[in-house]
């Protein structure tokens, strides 16, 4: 059912919708184009309004092949859109919900296509504020790149700057995606262009190992997690590719490279990872379900170059593989859109650390300490420890039976001599010290 955007504008089918508002393939002077029509609460906000036209300048001048143009904002009404170039092909959550994780060299070129896409909008003075795979498109019809990976586009420039607007948030609020987040925007500090490296390298880890460093459980321990916690380091990567990653997780923002050398030092590294397999490592939990509540592999099988993806509720099958990388979130935890607003921890919960829950990666088939695989690992361990101390202490008492039947006067035998004996009893400990739970 088509729909006039303004005067020039004609909006024909819904491609996606997110929080934020609804993505349409449309049409203009120009041809086919995506109109991003947000929604109407936010289109009777006059202070956003006021946002809206305010940033329009700027958004309609950030050029670059990185970066999803803006060709025009419309404001008609109660009706505010944005309309973007068409990009044909799909999102990079859709790439992840098909192929889990990602070869190293096509992670690291698209990182580094994003990083160039970064470089030129915070030269322009913007702050992308949400990065993350649903706003990383990957065009279909140009020539793949290193690893196959299609060139990417970076996309949604100024919407989470125009929804955050002081009559919309308060002081205690907190506008971004959970697992993206950088600590300083979780202590309550301005955005400044390092937010944005942060995401992404949060981005790159996601890609390499199938999951977000600290991602996973209630929104708030995630924030908890970005502030407290260490990012686990990826095995099978190289160390130069490892400490990049590092540095642009560092927690203070100064400590993390700038767009423009990230995207330099990356394309740098891809030589060194021609070739190279994606990572091999499990993140289920080994009860049969995803760590923490996630439950679900989230894939709804739809595609779609402008696709906001909404959280879905799926339960994974006990005894399955690893879980794909996408995890749908139930309930309160469902929380991947664009632009939530969310409860700023006071200093007394940041202090608290995530007491382990954060993901770490392992090595396919290895428990993760206190699950139950785990545990009942070590209950065999210790069964087999006992089984074997018996049937030592046994083997010393029959030895001890015949040296001392053999040594009896009555028989008039002479004595045999002491069997060898090299086998020990383990120490008590070893099967009587329950293993730590974590």
């Amino acid at each position: 059912m088509a729909r006039k955007i303004g005067s020039r504008y004609t909006a024909h089918q819904i491609l996606g919708r997110g929080s934020a508002g609804t993505v349409w393939l449309g049409d203009g002077p120009e041809g086919p184009v995506a109109i991003k029509l947000l929604r109407e609460d936010l289109a009777a906000d006059q202070d956003l309004v006021e946002r809206f036209v305010q940033e329009r300048s700027a958004l309609l001048h950030l050029d670059h092949p990185r970066v999803v143009g803006v060709r025009d904002l419309v404001v008609d009404g109660n009706e505010l859109a944005l309309v973007m170039d068409l990009v044909r092909g799909t999102d990079l959550r859709t790439r992840l919900e098909r192929d889990r994780r990602l070869a190293p060299e096509a992670a690291v070129a698209i990182a580094a296509d994003v990083a160039d896409a970064l470089a030129a909008a915070h030269a322009a003075g913007l702050v992308h504020r949400d990065v993350k795979p649903e706003n990383v498109l990957l065009d279909a019809l140009a020539m793949e790149g290193p690893g196959g990976a299609p060139p990417a586009l970076l996309t949604d420039f100024g919407v989470a700057k125009l929804i955050d607007s002081p009559s919309r948030t308060r002081a205690t609020s907190i506008i971004g995606t959970p697992d993206y987040l950088a600590p300083e925007i979780v202590e309550g500090l301005p955005p400044r262009a390092a937010v944005d490296i942060y995401a992404l390298a949060t981005v790159l880890y996601e890609l390499l190992a199938g999951f977000t460093p600290f991602g996973g459980g209630h929104p708030g321990a995630v924030l908890r997690r970005h502030v407290t916690e260490s990012v686990a380091p990826l095995p099978g990567i190289p160390d130069e590719l490892w400490q990049l990653i590092h540095q642009c997780l560092a927690k203070a923002p100064a400590s993390r490279l700038r767009a423009a050398e990230l995207a330099t030092r990356l394309r740098e590294l891809l030589p060194a990872l021609e070739g190279l397999p994606a990572l091999d490592i499990d993140e289920q939990s080994d009860d049969g379900y995803a760590e923490g509540p996630d439950t679900g592999d989230g894939a709804d099988g739809t595609a779609g170059a402008h696709r906001d993806q909404e959280a879905e509720a799926a339960v994974l099958p006990a005894g399955g593989g690893a879980v794909p990388l996408v995890h749908s979130r139930v309930g309160p935890d469902a929380n991947r859109d664009t632009h939530t607003s969310m409860r700023v921890p006071g200093a007394d919960e940041l202090a608290g650390g995530a007491h382990g829950t954060a993901r770490a990666p392992r090595a396919v088939g290895e428990a993760r300490a206190g699950s139950a695989r785990h545990r009942m690992a070590e209950r065999r361990r210790r069964l087999k420890i006992g089984v074997a101390a018996a049937l030592v202490a046994v083997a010393l008492a029959v030895g001890g039976w015949l040296a001392t039947s053999q040594d009896d006067p009555e028989t008039g035998s002479l004595p045999a001599p002491a069997p060898t004996q090299t086998a020990t009893a383990p120490h008590p400990a070893a099967h009587s010290t329950p293993m730590p739970r974590s």
